[in-house]
């Protein structure tokens, strides 16, 4: 524990993914990879807004596992995006894609592609733009309809 009564700054707590604090690591992203650029061996990169799930077996063996594998399925406790990894362990998005396959593979993350014919999809623009505009702001009036 901290003087404060806190855990000291370097601590994790079971279950909660670790939050970006400090300076960006050193590594370079091409050492996370093994000098790896592409996820796959079509080279098809992940959406950003693709979900991973950490597995059972991921979770059971969470201390088998070294540094950003590690990192990346502890924070998938609970559904994360590529995006939300990469910007909350303050990784390079391609890496998190890479170890993602990687873990994938492995069995200890299952990943959910979003339905692409759903992204380029007018009518769901047109309906997230509508829920936005139904959100009320700070003082509670609506937002114009421009």
């Amino acid at each position: 524990m901290a003087a404060d009564g806190g855990t000291p700054s370097g601590a994790r707590t079971a279950g909660v993914p670790p939050e970006p604090v400090g300076p960006v690591a050193a590594v370079r992203p091409f050492l996370v990879t093994a000098g790896r650029v592409a996820p796959d061996a079509a080279g098809r990169p992940m959406p950003v807004e693709t979900q991973m799930v950490a597995t059972a077996d991921g979770l059971a063996g969470l201390h088998r596992l070294s540094f950003e594998r590690h990192d990346i399925v502890a924070a998938c406790r609970r559904p994360q995006s590529i995006a939300e990894i990469a910007a909350r362990l303050r990784l390079h998005l391609n890496v998190v894609r890479i170890l993602a396959e990687d873990l994938r593979t492995a069995g200890q993350l299952t990943v959910h592609l979003p339905d692409t014919a759903a992204v380029h999809d007018a009518s769901v623009l047109r309906r997230l733009i509508e829920g936005l505009r139904a959100i009320p702001d700070s003082r509670g009036a609506l937002r114009d309809s421009d």
